[in-house]
């Protein structure tokens, strides 16, 4: 199943979660009811002599609105409070943000692995943090939406992973970005919050209990009130494991196949089974040593426990509703039958330093070819690798024949905030018209002369590269980029479209630098689109004009209206002609925009005939290499569309060098 049948299916996990959300606050509206009404009945029915009794009007009514009012404030509280998305779920547990630039050894092979993965799939960057206080070996990714993705590892993954496995378990991790597991998973936390706020109530209950002393006289009948506040602050804690227990329930049923097809996801991203394998085997290990190598000590491990690699907290209930699945059963997927546990000790920096790659290189997954050949790995495994490619992601075999290589003067831009502006900046400046060069130049200057300086470094750093690197070098940016404040990107963005109309006119690679930079950085970068149209025959004009776009890169007229005509045949309820060919040189590249935020609100599982459409349209003939010009305007098409980049465009940015 590739990339767009997991986001259409977390759809429909969405509305299962909703309804399993539903069931349980049923169960636990009528469990607060009954247990109420028994302690009413002991406490107060029998107060007067009768011997029934008699309940205050509008008792079931009260309780249900109180009991729903706490559910629906708790599941909302929370949601609002990660409205921040991915930075906010890393915070609350207790994650530490790992600069761009970070030198450490280990945060430096973390951050590589990352940016390896990204280039790879064609996504930005994500931000990466460290949970410094965990020592086992565990990690997740969190986020509303992929432009605002963060990636998270214990200490313990960092230091006692080898690179292999560490790279297995971002790929993993990879896995949930791309298959639209993460916004659904913080949905989750959300409504885990909600239902379990009754055992919140129940503890200020027992809390507030022990400290009033009884306020009854001795010719009351009944209990005191203390012990009715106590007994009912138990009662409602004792509902509140209700709720844990309907989350455990939601969680396994949403989680647990999505942790198998993450694993496989992750065999199939690096080609190594060794790598995700590794690195459960040594969760196993460690759990022999500590009972649980993967637990995550923080407070709000039980509420976060479905975003983990392993289970967070250990799984007393298992089966049914076990959190994840056992790790015995994960490793005999990967592995195709039944493995050994592995230590789990810790490395010392120098193995780490000494298996990292040259600084500036990404192969990604590329020495792993070897050791699979090495190992004789059979090309079909339980995990059938042989099945249809992830779109975006680039397979160990196809990097092994080619690597991308940046200068280090662009790398180490790249990850710094300020330095990053500038090398922005550098992608947009034209050398080759002089008097728009100078205005380009006095208007970076008005912002900040040190980054004109810098950008005129950069753009001859720049030209020295073809321009299918220049979008990968701006995704590895994307996380120096989004430590800057709301107003600073505002600015970014503005300097941006102002040196594009310096010469009167914005052409293709402006157009996608700017489209790709306002999806990812401005106001609605983190925000999801709804879907609106359930196929590409509602948008049939903006589709025309987006191919017609794609097969003008052909400069010649009969090429362009033959890649027109494969690409129409893709999408034959669209009934293209090749007079439906438009003349693109007329067109204005805000209609272009208009079109794409129509097509970004197609449903998943209706864009990857699209973009195979523009893959046809984009070659000058069928199995023909895909040209770099044409190779940057679909990666701005599918950043503008959240779509992970096809395989074909990634290997045509990945010819060029220094």
């Amino acid at each position: 199943m590739d990339f767009f049948e997991q986001q259409d299916q977390a759809h429909r996990q969405t509305r299962k979660l909703l309804f399993l959300f539903l069931l349980a606050v049923i169960a636990i509206v009528i469990t607060v009811n009954v247990s109420l009404a028994l302690i009413w009945s002991w406490g107060f029915g029998g107060a007067h002599g009768s011997v029934a009794p008699a309940y205050p009007r509008g008792f079931f009514l009260v309780n249900t609105f109180v009991t729903l009012l706490f559910i629906a404030g708790g599941t909302l509280f929370e949601t609002w409070r990660l409205r921040d998305g991915g930075d906010a779920v890393a915070k609350m547990a207790g994650g530490r943000l790992v600069m761009p630039s970070s030198t450490d050894v280990r945060e430096r092979r973390l951050l590589n692995i990352v940016e390896e993965m990204a280039l790879a799939s064609g996504i930005a960057c994500p931000r990466v943090y460290i949970l410094d206080n965990e020592d086992a070996i565990n990690a997740f990714a969190a986020g509303y939406h992929q432009n605002e993705a963060v990636v998270a590892v214990t200490q313990g993954t960092l230091s006692r992973l080898s690179r292999d496995e560490l790279q297995g378990v971002i790929g993993h991790e990879f896995s949930h970005i791309l298959n639209g597991d993460m916004r659904m998973n913080i949905k989750l936390i959300g409504i885990l919050f909600g239902i379990q706020m009754i055992a919140g109530l129940g503890q200020e209950l027992l809390y507030w209990g022990t400290r009033f002393g009884s306020s009854r006289s001795r010719d009351d009948k009944g209990p005191p009130l203390q012990i009715i506040m106590l007994a009912v602050g138990a009662a409602l804690f004792v509902i509140g494991y209700v709720g844990i227990f309907f989350g455990r329930l939601i969680k396994s049923a949403v989680s647990r196949q999505r942790e198998f097809l993450a694993d496989a996801s992750a065999v199939q991203f690096t080609r190594n089974p060794d790598g995700i394998g590794g690195a459960l085997r040594k969760i196993g290990g460690l759990t022999a040593v500590n009972h649980c190598g993967s637990r995550i000590d923080n407070p709000h491990a039980e509420q976060l426990s479905h975003l983990f690699l392993g289970a967070a907290r250990p799984q007393l209930l298992s089966g049914l509703f076990a959190t994840h699945p056992p790790l015995e059963e994960r490793l005999k997927r990967v592995y195709g039958r039944n493995v050994a546990f592995l230590d789990a000790s810790v490395m010392s920096e120098d193995t780490a330093a000494q298996k990292e790659l040259p600084e500036g290189v990404f192969g990604f997954g590329a020495r792993n070819v070897e050791a699979m050949r090495q190992a004789a790995i059979p090309p079909h495994s339980a995990i059938n690798m042989n099945s249809a490619q992830q779109p975006g992601i680039v397979s160990a075999q196809t990097d092994e024949r080619r690597k991308m290589s940046f200068s280090p003067v662009l790398l180490q831009a790249a990850r710094d905030t300020q330095s990053a502006c500038a090398l922005v900046y550098a992608l947009l400046l034209d050398s080759n018209q002089p008097e728009a060069f100078v205005v380009q130049q006095n208007l970076i200057s008005q912002v900040a002369n040190s980054q004109a300086n810098l950008a005129q470094q950069y753009l001859l750093e720049i030209e020295a590269m073809k321009n299918s690197v220049r979008l990968p070098l701006l995704d590895l940016a994307m996380p120096a980029l989004k430590l800057l404040t709301t107003p600073e990107r505002a600015q970014l963005l503005s300097v941006a479209a102002k040196l594009i109309a310096a010469d009167q006119r914005m052409t293709q690679a402006e157009f996608v630098v700017l489209a790709v930079l306002e999806r990812r950085l401005g106001p609605q970068a983190g925000r999801s689109v709804p879907v609106r149209y359930a196929n590409v025959a509602a948008l049939r004009s903006e589709v025309c004009l987006l191919l017609s776009l794609v097969a003008h890169s052909h400069t010649q007229q009969n090429i362009a209206e033959a890649a027109f005509m494969r690409a129409a045949a893709i999408l034959p309820e669209l009934e293209f002609n090749a007079t439906d060919l438009m003349a693109t040189a007329s067109s204005d590249f805000f209609d272009v925009r208009q079109a794409l935020e129509k097509i970004h609100q197609l449903a998943p599982l209706a864009k990857p005939f699209l973009i195979r459409a523009m893959l046809a349209a984009a070659a000058r003939a069928p199995d023909v290499h895909i040209e770099a010009p044409v190779a940057d305007l679909l990666r701005g098409v599918c950043a503008a569309i959240d779509a992970p980049v096809p395989e074909a465009v990634v290997n045509a940015g990945g010819n060029s060098s220094n």
